[in-house]
């Protein structure tokens, strides 16, 4: 951290606690999550913090842009905390969890329709509600550090946050895959699907912020332009991280450049079309790619419900917007909240760990039209009509 980082004073939210630290830069509204130690999962503290403080920021003429980061050097943020969810919807208060989802909702809403630039440092690890928090900003910025998933499907639960709008809008059926395998991609993927806008170099943090204290209007081209240059080799070893050891380092992002997503779009957009999980996972198996079949024995893993429920709303989602898409996820909450592999999916990935969940279907073949529906909170034939 360099010595004007350490200069600034970082202070909790009024009436607030530590979970969120924020700090006036020149013209910038910093914002730290603080809780490293769970990667700065959002608790509800967490999130009602940001929401009065980015309406503080956004009020504040002083304040011409806001950069959020993750305390700690495992990433941004790691999601919501799921673990005190599912303590709520077991011990019969399935109302706080969503309450939960509520505010947290507000606030990604509040990020997309924000009046100033709002830049997201999404360096290292943003998954869940970490993509909330960051893709719905003006300015997007990753890293080659940067594993990003909405990995909902593991735990019995969809892809939130709006983060089903992007996915529905990347190019072929790259979003598709990664919301129903739930994996998490690199840097260079997170800009196809549309969730970050350029990749630096995690090194460049502070030529960054120093760019956007010129110029707090500067766009992510014009930053990453800026961090790029500054990545040169200034000590003449030839890996550009300038600590003469000729080994890439902080300042290397050549090796995390290509897109694995775009790579290997021929059998994704293939297998992926169409409104049937199981069809999907049927036409992966076929494939003669190893990634493909890999892919085919993630889905069948996950949550049959969670994946069948989610590639209805990702269809769904592809003719909302990012408000709509937001309150289709303020509708399905309850829902997942109510079904049993919820509780058992984070119980089994997070709390026991044994990654062996028991999930309600044994596999997709067996959720049915009606039960898909319900979670919609409709019944009969209504609902997303096939795409041909």
């Amino acid at each position: 951290m360099s010595e004007h980082a350490d200069s600034l004073s970082w202070d909790a939210a009024p009436g607030h606690g530590p979970e969120v630290l924020y700090a006036t830069d020149g013209p910038l509204g910093r914002v730290r999550l603080n809780r490293p130690r769970a990667i700065n999962a959002l608790d509800r503290a967490s999130i009602d913090s940001l929401q009065h403080q980015l309406q503080v920021f956004a009020e504040d003429g002083s304040v011409t842009a806001v950069v959020i980061e993750g305390a700690g050097e495992r990433g941004l943020c790691a999601g919501g905390d799921v673990r005190a969810l599912r303590e709520s919807v077991v011990g019969g208060r399935a109302e706080e969890a969503q309450d939960y989802w509520a505010a947290e909702y507000a606030v990604d809403r509040l990020i997309a329709a924000y009046p100033k630039p709002y830049v997201a440092w999404m360096d290292g690890i943003v998954m869940g509600g970490g993509v909330g928090v960051s893709a719905h900003g003006s300015v997007r910025l990753v890293t080659e550090r940067t594993q990003l998933a909405m990995p909902e499907v593991i735990i019995g639960f969809f892809p939130d946050v709006g983060g089903l709008w992007f996915l529905s809008r990347a190019p072929g059926e790259a979003g598709t895959h990664v919301a129903l395998t739930g994996a998490p991609v690199g840097g260079a993927d997170a800009v196809l699907l549309g969730m970050a806008d350029a990749l630096v170099p995690s090194g460049a943090y502070q030529r960054v912020l120093a760019a956007l204290r010129e110029d707090p209007g500067a766009d992510a081209a014009a930053l990453a332009a800026v961090a790029t240059a500054g990545a040169g080799d200034v000590d003449g070893d030839g890996d550009g991280d300038g600590d003469g050891d000729g080994e890439p380092g902080d300042d290397d992002v050549t090796s995390s450049a290509a897109s694995s997503l775009e790579q290997h779009r021929p059998w994704i957009d293939a297998c992926y079309g169409g409104d049937d999980a199981a069809a999907i996972v049927a036409r992966l198996r076929q494939r003669p790619e190893p990634e493909a079949q890999e892919a085919a024995s993630t889905i069948a893993g996950r949550s049959p419900h969670s994946v069948a429920v989610t590639l209805e709303a990702l269809r769904r989602a592809g003719s909302m917007s990012v408000e709509q898409v937001l309150a289709q996820d303020t509708l399905l909450g309850p829902a997942f909240a109510r079904h049993p592999d919820f509780a058992e999916g984070v119980r089994a990935q997070l709390v026991d760990k044994d990654r062996r969940p028991r999930w309600r279907h044994g596999d997709l073949t067996q959720v049915t039209r009606a039960e898909v529906l319900a979670a919609f909170g409709e019944t009969g034939a209504a609902g997303h009509t096939p795409q041909t």
